[in-house]
């Protein structure tokens, strides 16, 4: 298990980084997360969702996903609510005041879906969440030490040394801890540094010497290195990683705004995006981050309504209606919630229940949210007047409540369908749509730019109306994931003994012979 001494201390990164090395060893290894919180989800093969960082560590370790990697999934809806996925599947709203008897409830499942992966697997490794030692929250935790104990699992503690105090974050999580639990810790990593590893040894022999624990290894500090698919609120930056202007090829890359919404959900759909040398993706806040924008992208939220009306709240509604009225302006993307605003109107009775408010009306569409909720992987193909090649195939999934429909008036809708999805056995069905003057679109897939040549007849698109100039990424998405995790393996192979980390997990209690809760 990969425990860390705050949240942001690098446990989603080393957890990938340990299931590649392990991969690239020939180790069959999978990943578990016992309780996630994120809005930030991936869709198992079938239809079930988990979190978006344990999709990411699967495909690390070169399995596919599967519910039980991530069993509890808590989707924050508000400030003191969360919607309850449990095994995949949404089962209502869980209150944080009330949700301590419900975790209790929760351990048996926890644990049976940890010893079935570990009886089908070599090696699992595990990941914590927040701090070890989150002393008031010890009596219903789910994911950190408490499971390590019951499971009987070796852990290791991730601590960041960027942030300071780092030895008084290592020496304070194991001081807090009860016994039982400090006997799970059997390492530290010091995480994120920078500089000569040597000045550090004398405070590290004597942390050792304090608690008892050994210090595994330093990891240096990653750098420029673009993170892929974080799910953290903590891991988005104020800025994409983009290059600036005058660090691409050209000079004149393609400029995509996306709106950060408070409730910003799958930011994994921009990642593509980022790793093109001739797009400069940046977040927008406000009507000035849009005004030079090629294309200005809507993205997915967990609270549509609210964040609809933060829209209006910071004049951003207004400042994407100007620019979509200006004959010269940029194009405009909605991915699934970002798609339900640009809309004629949204019906929620179900996740805000505030019933039907106007959307920006960019769309002739409309949304009402439904049970039961749509989680599905999807792939077909764009329509002929997509405007970004009809033989592009699209590939992506879907988490939503909501039902968009076109909106026909005097019979007639002003736009069409954007992509044809296959549903099996020679039927297709309409999905997303786009304005019949080109410049507007939306749909309900994430993953869209996770295609190659869809991203890159978009961006050429583009360029070419707005006097850009683009010229594609040589390296597939696919590829660049992969390199993302091989650089992420070679990076603790460098400065951990993978070989020692092995040993140390097979210590773990054999499966069924667990202590138990």
């Amino acid at each position: 298990m990969v425990v860390g001494t705050t949240s942001g201390a690098g446990k989603s990164t080393l957890t990938s980084a340990l299931c590649r090395a392990f991969a690239r060893r020939g180790v069959d290894v999978a990943p578990f997360k016992a309780q996630n919180m994120s809005n930030h989800g991936a869709v198992t093969p079938d239809g079930g969702e988990i979190g978006r960082a344990q999709a990411m560590q699967a495909l690390a370790a070169g399995v596919e996903t599967d519910r039980r990697m991530g069993p509890v999934l808590l989707k924050p809806s508000g400030a003191r609510s969360s919607h309850l996925v449990v095994l995949g599947e949404e089962v209502g709203v869980a209150d944080a005041m009330g949700y301590g008897e419900r975790a209790a409830r929760l351990r048996p499942l926890v644990l049976g879906a940890l010893q079935g992966l570990r009886s089908e697997h070599e090696v699992v490794v595990l990941e914590g969440a927040g701090g070890a030692a989150e002393i008031n929250l010890l009596d219903r935790d789910l994911v950190n030490l408490p499971l390590a104990a019951a499971a009987g699992i070796p852990a290791v503690l991730v601590v960041d040394i960027e942030r300071g105090g780092a030895f008084a974050a290592a020496y304070g999580t194991w001081a807090l801890l009860p016994e039982r639990l400090r006997a799970c810790l059997r390492g530290v990593v010091v995480n994120s540094f920078r500089g000569e590893v040597s000045l550090l040894e004398p405070g590290l022999r004597d942390l050792e010497r304090r608690t008892g624990v050994p210090v595994l290894g330093v990891l240096p500090h990653l750098g420029d290195h673009l993170m892929l698919g974080v799910e953290d609120s903590l891991d988005l930056s104020t800025t994409l990683p983009s290059p600036a202007p005058a660090d691409t090829p050209t000079g004149r890359p393609v400029r995509v705004r996306v709106v950060r919404l408070p409730h910003l959900a799958n930011p994994s759909d921009l990642d593509p995006l980022v790793l093109e040398p001739d797009v400069d993706v940046r977040w927008a806040t406000g009507p000035a981050d849009v005004g030079d924008a090629d294309l200005v992208v809507l993205p997915g939220s967990r609270a549509t309504v609210a964040d609809l009306g933060w829209l209006r709240a910071c004049g951003l509604d207004g400042a994407i209606a100007a620019l979509v009225e200006d004959p010269d302006g940029p194009q405009v993307l909605g991915l699934c919630a970002g798609y339900q605003m640009l809309g004629v109107c949204v019906s929620d009775e179900l996740e805000s229940g505030v019933g039907t408010v106007a959307g920006l009306g960019l769309l002739p569409v409309a949304t009402t949210f439904e049970a039961p909720k749509v989680v599905r992987r999807v792939h077909g193909t764009l329509t002929d007047r997509s405007g970004a090649g009809a033989a592009a195939v699209v590939r992506g999934y879907e988490i939503r409540w909501g039902r968009t429909r076109p909106v026909v008036t005097g019979g007639v809708s002003s736009g069409v369908p954007w992509f044809e999805v296959d549903e099996g056995e020679g039927d297709v069905r309409p999905e997303g749509c786009l304005r019949d003057d080109g410049r507007v679109r939306g749909t309900s897939v994430h993953g869209l730019f996770d295609s190659d040549a869809l991203r890159h007849t978009m961006m050429a698109d583009i360029a070419s109306a707005r006097g850009r100039t683009f010229a594609p990424s040589p390296v597939p998405w696919a590829d660049a994931l992969d390199h993302h995790l091989d650089h992420l393996a070679d990076w603790v192979g460098a400065s951990l003994d993978i070989p020692a980390l092995l040993a140390l997990a097979r210590t773990a209690t054999p499966v069924g012979r667990e202590p138990g809760w």
